[in-house]
């Protein structure tokens, strides 16, 4: 499996009637200082995001809305696309798996060219022609990719397969099924609302231990009004 990091995105921008066509732009991780001045003022009232992403969709968020792993479930089958990882200039046999020349017959030093590239008659190179040159940094996009678990705590998603790119690289992921925006405001709500069952059970335990201390004071005076009414008698 893969381990991927996965938001929380916020929503930037809607785009909509006025660019031509809806979309919808996030921004990913806010670990920067400073940005150029153009994007700062972009994301005025937000914060600042190392990233922006723009995908399309017929949705109509709010701008400072989120989104997480929550809109996510085990099962679901995903697209993860990002940049692969590149290998720098390459030969042709490395490159486009060309199977090189024989050995023998008076090929020396010819075992891993090209061999000829097409006829004279045009006096060109086709466009197209499969040579040596840069190897990978290309966009790529893996299908059919299952998520396996999603663990909304830490951002986490775990997806079954290899995806794209080296690690730290930036991927995006998409999959059929609704997008869950959250707003900020309600995401401290049911932070809270999580948090007050375990104050109650807080206070109880502490309303028990008071209790308990309490019973045992009023026992231990009852013993010693009955070791003195003892002591009177006799």
């Amino acid at each position: 499996m893969t381990v991927i990091a996965a938001g929380p995105c916020m929503v930037t921008y809607v785009k909509g009637d006025r660019d031509g066509y809806g979309a919808v732009q996030i921004g990913y991780d806010s670990g920067v200082r400073k940005l150029d001045r153009p994007r700062t003022g972009h994301l005025k009232g937000l914060g600042l995001f190392r990233h922006l992403r723009e995908f399309r969709s017929e949705a109509k968020p709010q701008r400072g809305q989120t989104i997480s792993v929550a809109s996510f479930k085990p099962g679901d089958i995903v697209r993860v696309t990002g940049v692969s990882k590149g290998k720098g200039f390459q030969g042709v046999v490395k490159r486009h798996k060309f199977a090189g020349a024989p050995k023998t017959h008076g090929h020396k030093d010819q075992l891993r060219m090209p061999g000829s590239i097409g006829p004279t008659e045009p006096k060109h190179v086709f466009k197209g022609t499969r040579m040596a040159g840069r190897m990978g940094g290309d966009n790529v996009s893996v299908r059919n990719l299952e998520v396996v678990e999603v663990d909304e705590q830490n951002n986490l998603l775990y997806i079954k397969g290899a995806v794209p790119g080296g690690r730290n690289g930036l991927v995006a992921i998409t999959g059929e099924g609704e997008v869950e925006f959250i707003d900020a405001g309600t995401a401290s709500v049911k932070s809270d609302a999580q948090k007050e069952p375990e104050a109650q059970e807080a206070v109880l335990e502490v309303n028990e231990t008071k209790k308990e201390a309490a019973d045992s004071e009023v026992k231990k005076e009852q013993s010693a009004e009955t070791l003195d009414s003892e002591d009177t008698k006799s």
